[in-house]
């Protein structure tokens, strides 16, 4: 008689089971995850993306109560970390970081190994930061109409510089040449501090900097800054009027970068990561840490608001690389 009342209330349980597992999946809490480390994959180790990452995910991995390990795979646009996220398997332990310049790849690359789209799942945005058009203070330009007369009198001889290719400094200057119907020449640094001591050194004319790495040479009044591509003035600089006040109609850019995951991953997996990146990124003490890095908290994002965000980038700057001609290879 016993053994017949624990074996009905042992189907009992199972046949509960799934409805369990169903809440905890609509509640965005899985059950019994994470139960191991999670793997994130990032590009280049000090970079905005990377550095954003390490910050937030140290404490996204407090939160879940288990280690999130950074493992940096440099190169080609981030695109050989990017693979390794897309052919990981779809468990929930394996994120990457995905910025701004991962959009640029498919058009300045020939061949990529995986498809944005398809093979990877958008989780949430992490952060914005802003950029400002700068020249050095000796310059004769005032205004960014100034350094455009100019370019049109000079075609091929005012030069930009950028911290590399498919960055967001030299996009910004291939759009500029595109909506000013201007003719100036990128010059790529090993980095954006490079490219801002190329402007500094007279080796380069104008940078689309980063108002973290440009922003203390403003203030000692060694570069001039003449506008910046954001949608908005910033904080740090509201006296610099916006591409879009000048007359530049849809000139705006804003770097960006946030986290994937392996196409297919559960749904409730990916909410719980969100909720968890969005919990972190607004606490004060990370918010600090990303506003000294010249980087603000993208505040709430999950999959859809950063999948229709990596979307709308996709087709805007991959017309912008064709336009250019532009090619990685």
């Amino acid at each position: 008689m016993n053994s017949m009342i624990v074996s009905v209330l042992s189907c009992f349980a199972l046949a509960l089971l799934p409805v369990a597992l169903r809440a905890a999946a609509t509640s965005g809490d899985p059950i019994g995850y994470p139960n191991k480390p999670i793997r994130f994959i990032s590009g280049a180790a000090g970079s905005p993306p990377d550095v954003a990452a390490r910050i937030v995910m140290e404490r996204v991995g407090s939160s879940l109560g288990q280690p999130i390990v950074i493992d940096n795979r440099p190169g080609a646009i981030g695109t050989i970390a990017l693979h390794a996220v897309a052919k990981a398997s779809p468990d929930g332990y394996t994120f990457g970081a995905f910025a701004l310049p991962h959009v640029l790849a498919p058009a300045l690359l020939a061949q990529l190994p995986f498809d944005i789209r398809r093979d990877l799942a958008p989780v949430a945005q992490m952060t914005w930061s802003s950029h400002i058009l700068v020249v050095r203070i000796s310059s004769r330009w005032k205004t960014v109409n100034d350094m455009v007369a100019d370019a049109k009198s000079k075609p091929g001889q005012i030069t930009f510089a950028s911290g590399g290719n498919a960055t967001p400094a030299h996009i910004s200057g291939e759009f500029l040449k595109q909506r000013a119907g201007i003719d100036i020449r990128h010059i790529p640094y090993k980095g954006a501090i490079a490219g801002i001591t190329a402007v500094l050194g007279d080796h380069a004319d104008l940078m689309f900097a980063a108002t973290a790495a440009s922003g203390p040479h403003i203030r000692s009044g060694r570069l001039r800054a003449l506008a910046t591509p954001a949608p908005q003035r910033t904080e740090d600089f509201p006296e610099v009027p916006t591409m879009i006040e000048l007359g530049f109609a849809g000139f705006e850019v804003r770097e960006w970068n946030g986290v994937v995951a392996p196409a297919r991953t559960p749904r409730e997996i990916l909410g719980r990561m969100a909720e968890e990146i969005a919990r972190a990124s607004s606490g004060p003490e990370i918010r600090a840490k990303l506003v000294a890095h010249g980087v603000a908290p993208a505040g709430r994002s999950g999959p859809e608001e950063f999948g229709r965000l990596i979307r709308a980038e996709l087709e805007r700057w991959g017309a912008v690389v064709r336009a250019a001609g532009l090619r990685a290879d």
